[in-house]
């Protein structure tokens, strides 16, 4: 049993796959492989933690009887540094020899029998535009939590909005908001929990054209460009996110967004490390001063123009937290509204209704 592909686009196959794959101590071995399976001159590869599925193929000459399961960080490995245009896989009993231009490499199977029976969502979807919901995804996925110990907080509440699809992510720090006027996802009233980790495999897969959405009771299917991502829903009540964002604000500052980002990251480099220190972004009517102070280590001041209404106040922020919303708004200006340093701040991007950043402040002495 053997099949021979292009290098390239098996290479660049494996590594989609194989960041399915579980990593996890404990986990089942045949978890850390990859499947592959061939049917009709197509090569299927699917990797997965139980939890993240994603499936992509390629092209290939020849067969294999039997679905084989290879150890995924192995094979990127051997895939990626071979020399020649075309890759031969040869699977005799528990062996698979892989061979390029002089170079052959021998690795032992996994046990394939053990590689979990996955489900098959079959159908079609709702379509989306692919570069709207890339943009909405990298603005949002980012304020999902990590934490497996809130698993509410690590998925991204996808709801049906008046005229639309809103995207919301909270990790109890920061709160992300975006709109998709027109998308028509769900049905009214219709709210679906999706595992953060998911979403942002599809945001990085995504380049031009359609996103094919299949909604199922427990999952639902990403089809990008021949490469399918599926994702567990997540059960359970998202927090009420709305009571968070006050009615209005009495101070706003605007700002141009790189000319602040910039200044962000010097003032920071004193506290990045063990300190870690806030940074501070003192607001007036001349503009703002940005600030930190590490204790045993320095400080850091830096001066930038900006227009600023309403009272002085000085509010400190995490630096990272604060560096993602901005990064996240995309605006050439952006406008950061406040009530006082212990209340949260609200990022937009200045005259962009569809998308805000919520971000809460850090207590300073």
């Amino acid at each position: 049993m053997k099949f021979t592909a292009e290098r390239t686009a098996l290479a660049d196959a494996v590594a989609r796959v194989g960041r399915a794959v579980s990593t996890r101590t404990g986990a089942l071995p045949v978890l850390s492989g990859l499947r592959l399976s061939v049917d009709e001159g197509r090569l299927e590869l699917v990797g997965t933690d139980l939890e993240l599925t994603i499936r992509s193929s390629v092209a290939v000459d020849g067969g294999l009887e039997e679905p084989i399961v290879l150890p995924a960080r192995l094979l990127s490995d051997v895939v990626r540094e071979l020399a020649g245009d075309r890759v031969t896989i040869e699977v005799t009993d528990d062996e698979a020899r892989i061979e390029s231009g002089r170079a052959s490499i021998t690795l032992r199977t996994l046990a394939a029998s053990d590689f979990p029976r996955l489900s098959e969502i079959e159908g079609s979807g709702v379509r989306l535009d692919a570069e709207a919901f890339e943009v909405a995804l990298r603005q949002v996925v980012r304020a999902a939590s990590s934490d497996d110990a809130r698993p509410i907080l690590t998925g991204v509440l996808l709801t049906a909005s008046a005229g639309g699809l809103r995207l919301v992510a909270t990790d109890s720090y920061r709160l992300a908001v975006r709109d998709l006027p027109g998308v028509s996802m769900l049905d009214e009233g219709q709210k679906v929990l999706v595992a953060a980790k998911g979403l942002g495999e599809v945001q990085r897969l995504i380049e031009k054209g359609e996103v094919e959405v299949v909604l199922s009771e427990r999952e639902v299917v990403f089809r990008v460009d021949g490469t399918e991502v599926t994702t567990r829903l997540i059960e359970g009540d998202f927090p009420n996110y709305e009571q968070l964002i006050p009615p209005s604000y009495p101070n706003k500052l605007t700002v141009a967004r790189e000319v602040f980002a910039d200044a962000v990251k010097r003032v920071r480099l004193v506290g990045q490390g063990r300190d870690n220190a806030p940074v501070r972004v003192a607001m007036t009517s001349t503009g703002v001063e940005l600030s930190a102070v590490a204790q045993d280590v320095g400080e850091a001041h830096e001066e930038i123009e900006a227009k600023h209404e309403g009272g002085d106040v000085t509010v400190a922020f995490n630096s990272q937290f604060l560096l993602d919303g901005v990064e996240a708004v995309g605006a050439e200006e952006i406008t950061i509204e406040t009530i006082d340093p212990l209340k949260p701040a609200v990022m937009r991007g200045a005259g962009v209704t569809e998308y805000l950043y919520l971000l809460m402040p850090v207590r300073i002495s």
